[in-house]
């Protein structure tokens, strides 16, 4: 399956805000944002006096952002768009809460991964059972009920060993509950609008797919 092999921080720099891609070293002086504050390339710097962006600009930018925040290609983007419009109530929102409930976010979440990339990479390699049974399906879409834990014979590998002490000052979104001890969590609700943290605006990225 395809997928972006550059620099991640080289989208964070396009966008000219952290995007968090990177987990831990996000937070540190290592950051490329805290230390070039501009676009990418040879006229990076120079961009920041471009003329105004226009409202299409606007649009398409919030809908990449909203891409490499969760680390989708441009058709499986479209798609959650697609099953949004479909179902009943605020379209943006619809969309916000798909992305949320991906099975890959929700490990991030609980800290089980420092970053979404990780998170998705530990799915994938089977370190992650829904209510009991393995699932490595990084869009797997989780429910309200469902519990998600690092499977038992992973627990030994020197990556989860310090992990629940770690755990014990992770804060989760109130949709989800943590047994730090048990490295599981349970999705408590389906996320709704105030729960999810990520400064996008979601509208902008309704009026991108409909024009």
């Amino acid at each position: 399956m395809a997928r972006y092999i550059e620099s991640v921080c080289k989208l964070c720099r396009r966008q000219e805000e952290k995007l968090y891609l990177k987990g831990e070293k996000c937070f540190t002086d290592k950051c490329p944002v805290s230390r070039r504050p501009y676009a990418p390339g040879d006229h990076g710097k120079k961009g920041q006096f471009r003329r105004k962006v226009s409202d299409y600009g606007l649009q398409l930018r919030e809908k990449q952002k909203a891409r490499w925040f969760y680390g989708l290609l441009e058709a499986q983007f479209r798609r959650y768009f697609e099953e949004a419009e479909r179902q009943k109530g605020v379209t943006g929102v619809n969309l916000l809460r798909l992305l949320e409930q991906r099975l890959d976010n929700v490990v991030y979440r609980l800290g089980f991964g420092t970053s979404r990339p990780q998170a998705r990479q530990l799915v994938r390699h089977g370190h992650i059972e829904v209510n009991g049974r393995k699932v490595n399906i990084p869009s797997y879409q989780v429910k309200p009920g469902d519990v998600i834990a690092v499977r038992e014979r992973s627990r030994r590998l020197g990556e989860f060993s310090d992990l629940s002490k770690a755990l014990e000052q992770h804060a989760v979104p109130d949709w989800l509950s943590l047994d730090a001890a048990r490295l599981s969590g349970r999705v408590v609700s389906a996320p709704s609008r105030e729960a999810i943290d990520i400064p996008l605006r979601e509208q902008l990225i309704v009026e991108f797919y409909s024009r």
